[in-house]
This record gives C-alpha cells, sequence and structure tokens, in this order.
C-alpha cells in the first residue's frame, strides 16, 4: 500500500540572508528537459530540500516558486528594488511581484506624480508603480537560472482578490468593479473594439478563496475564463484554505470552486506584505514541474496546471493517476485509478511518516475516499476506485497526522490534522486530453 515520505517541520523564525548571499549560483534551475535534475533544492533556512528529479515522470525539472507578493508600490511595507533578489536568495526560482490593483488606475493615475507618499497604500498600484515592476522583473530575470514576473491582484474587499500574472496591461475595481466585468477584461484582447488593453494574454488565480464573503460571487463559473483561471490557493501566508469559514456554516472552498466547474491547480502563496520576502518558513509556496525555467515555460506549467501546493520549502511532490500528471484528465468514468506518489524533501526528511488522503466531492466539504499511509523519500503506490456519478474531480492532500489543523472541518473528518500539500487536480474526463488548458506562452521581454 506505500513506500511513500513524510515530514513536517514548522522552524521556528525566517532564514538569515546572510546564510544564503549568492545563493542563485547554489541554486540550480532546470536549463531543459532533466537537466541539472539531480540538483537539490534548498529551504528558507538554507538547508538542502529535496532533489528535482520525479521519480514518477521524466522531461519535467522541480522548481519552487512564490507567485504572490507586495511591496510600497501598494500596501507592503518593502522596497520594490529589494523583493526580486530576497526571494532568489532565499531559495525561490520563480518569483511575481503581484501589488494590489485597487482605485489608482482611473482618474488618479493623471494625478500620480502629484500624490504624496503612502498613498499607494490605499489607492493601489498606479501606472507608474506598474510600469516599474515591470522594469523590475526584466532587470531580475535570468533565463535557465530564475525567472522573475510581473504581476497584480485585482482588489475587490467584498467579492474577493484575483492575482494575474503576464498580462501587459492591469485593471482595477474603477475599471472592472465586478466579476462579470473582471471576467470580460481578463478574455478581452488589447484594444478590442476601442475598449482599452485586456487581459487575454495572462493567466490568473483565485487568492485566499473564501476571505472575503463574497467568494468571487460564490465561485459562479464563466466559461469563457476556464482556460486562463488557473491556480485557487490552498496555503495563503501560515493558513490552510481547505476549511475557511465552515465552522461559520460556509462550505469548502475548494468543494465549491471545483463543484462549479472551474479547473484550477492547487497553489501555496506567502502573499509577502513585509519585507522579508521569501524567507518565513512555513508559510506558503508552489513546487512546479517545468521544461525548463524561462516565462514561456513556467506559463506553460500554469496553463496545465503542473503544480503543487505546499507550505513547506524544498519539498517535492509528483504524483500521476493512472499514469497522467496532477492537472491532466483521466480518460474513464469509472474503475479502479493507480496512483503513484513521490514525496521527498531530503535526508532530514527521510522515512517520516505522512498520511496521503484522497479527496472528492462532497456537498460542504470533501469527502476522504481513502487514506494511505506514506513515508518520506520513498514512492507510495495504492488503487483507489472512483465514479463520474460521485463527481469528476479528485485532489491529494499530504498531510501530518500528529499535528492538527489549525482551521479543522467537521469532528471526525479526516483533514482535521496539519495539511503539508495539496496536489493539483486530475479530473474524470474520457472525453478530454491528458492536460488541461490550451493557453500560449508569452514572449520573453
Amino acid at each position: 500500500m506505500s513506500d511513500s515520505e513524510h515530514e513536517h517541520q514548522h522552524a521556528t523564525g525566517p532564514g538569515r540572508r546572510g546564510m544564503l548571499a549568492g545563493a542563485g549560483g547554489l541554486i540550480v534551475a532546470a536549463a531543459g528537459a532533466d537537466a541539472d535534475a539531480d540538483a537539490v533544492t534548498r529551504t528558507a533556512t538554507g538547508q538542502p530540500g529535496a532533489a528535482r528529479a520525479s521519480r514518477l515522470t521524466r522531461g519535467r525539472t522541480l522548481v519552487h516558486a512564490d507567485l504572490h507578493n507586495h511591496t510600497m508600490l501598494s500596501d507592503g511595507a518593502g522596497d520594490p528594488a529589494l523583493a526580486y533578489e530576497s526571494m532568489r536568495s532565499a531559495g525561490l526560482d520563480v518569483a511575481a511581484l503581484t501589488d494590489h490593483a485597487t482605485l489608482s488606475d482611473g482618474v488618479l493615475s493623471i494625478l500620480d506624480p502629484l500624490l504624496p507618499d503612502g498613498v499607494n497604500r490605499i489607492t493601489g498600484l498606479s501606472r507608474s508603480g506598474w510600469r516599474r515592476t515591470r522594469d523590475l522583473a526584466d532587470a531580475a530575470d535570468e533565463p535557465g537560472v530564475f525567472t522573475a514576473i510581473r504581476g497584480f491582484e485585482w482588489t475587490n474587499p467584498l467579492l474577493g482578490h484575483v492575482n494575474v500574472w503576464f498580462t501587459d496591461a492591469y485593471t482595477d475595481v474603477l475599471d472592472a468593479t465586478l466579476m462579470g466585468g473582471f471576467y470580460r477584461w481578463l478574455t478581452r484582447e488589447d484594444g478590442f473594439l476601442g475598449l482599452g488593453d485586456g487581459g487575454a494574454d495572462g493567466l490568473a488565480g483565485f487568492n485566499h478563496p473564501g476571505r472575503e464573503p463574497g467568494r468571487f460571487n460564490d465561485f459562479r463559473y464563466e466559461p469563457a475564463a476556464h482556460d486562463q483561471l488557473v491556480s485557487l490557493e490552498m496555503f495563503n501566508r501560515y493558513d490552510d484554505y481547505l476549511f475557511e469559514g465552515w465552522a461559520k456554516g460556509v462550505s469548502s472552498p475548494l468543494v465549491t470552486c471545483l463543484n462549479a466547474g472551474w479547473r484550477p491547480g492547487l497553489s501555496g502563496v506567502t502573499d509577502e506584505h513585509g519585507t522579508d520576502w521569501g524567507y518565513p518558513e512555513g508559510k506558503g509556496r508552489t513546487g512546479m514541474w517545468v521544461t525548463e525555467n524561462t516565462r514561456e515555460a513556467v506559463f506553460q506549467a500554469m496553463t496545465e496546471r503542473r503544480f503543487f501546493a505546499t507550505c513547506v520549502s524544498g519539498l517535492r511532490l509528483d504524483a500521476t493517476a493512472d499514469g497522467v500528471p496532477m492537472g491532466g484528465s483521466i480518460r474513464r468514468a469509472r474503475g479502479d485509478v493507480h496512483f503513484a506518489v513521490d514525496l521527498d524533501r531530503g535526508a532530514d526528511w527521510s522515512g517520516r511518516r505522512l498520511d496521503v488522503q484522497v479527496l472528492r466531492p462532497g456537498s460542504d466539504v470533501p469527502l476522504v475516499a481513502d487514506v494511505v499511509e506514506a513515508a518520506a523519500g520513498r514512492v507510495t503506490r495504492f488503487t483507489v476506485p472512483l465514479d463520474t456519478d460521485d463527481g469528476d474531480w479528485v485532489v491529494l492532500r499530504v498531510s501530518d497526522p500528529s499535528r492538527p489543523n489549525a482551521t479543522p472541518g467537521p469532528d471526525g473528518h479526516p483533514c482535521n490534522d496539519f495539511g503539508v500539500a495539496y496536489s493539483s487536480p486530475w479530473w474524470l474526463d474520457p472525453a478530454r486530453a491528458a492536460t488541461t488548458g490550451t493557453g500560449s506562452a508569452p514572449a520573453a521581454s
């Protein structure tokens, strides 16, 4: 039934930059399929993590990403000029700045040069700040070694926040006030019918789902945005969002989102608002399986949902279902599905006990079809019968059974233990190709 891996370490504080000075030369990201795959990743505290090579699949290499961070260009505390280097030195291979776009894209943009210092904490990202983010990302980007991405966070205080990456333009709640307006902007080509620049060149994701009461109109599905809406945050800062709002009578964001028809991958982020970008151990991160560490390859991995959420730096999670990688479609309607899970975090975690929970659709919270004991450093293989009559998605949650979930669900639910990682979902869909998404990669800038 098992031969996998586990351990979760919640370090007592952030790592020190001095430990990793010049770490960009020590942290080797993939320059091609299987290139440097044996290289060892680094944790946020500078210790060795897992190797980048999967024991299950070839042609991809693991990179560690944080796609949600803030600076003084909106309501963060830190100088944006320092952010990318901080994240690179902390062991991240892919990093994005996503300052809040709130109120300043309209008439306030004309007054931007006259506005006092600190006003962006209220008004959010300005057009000059958007240009500066592009310049900083382009300066920090080093294809094959470190991928720096420009993004923004569309910020509606009632409906929710949505990150957008890779677009030339941005929008805020003055221009796109409600979810329908945002989706129209996201799917609109630049300059279409004279309506201004749109976001059709980019990708988007639901942030800290359920923190704002409107929950993206309760995740009302918009088919036009299906391919571009690629992520759902499961770890934000130190929080696991599986049961967010359940104690107040609200259904699980994961269940509500996937049952509505969206097909996002699952991500983890720090949502950093301070000056310690990339360092605090225990905050969310995303592991991506890429063909190379470039903007184009990261875009493709996000489009294919080839990534996982974790709150542990240096973790490797790869998993297949009937040989299909996470984010893909299982081409059958029912029957025994064979899972393989590769989980590792280096020598310190070797043999550590973990559980793998098989999450399936429920009405308010996910149902758990099986709980499989695993061990860090080995591959765990198991079989679970699945049927589309019970719902079309399945997610693997990796947990530490020795620690409690700080935001538990119903009494006795198997996921009331500590979440370590989430795979992106698979979908039971015999008519669909093995991977999801149809986006085209952006040109490097």
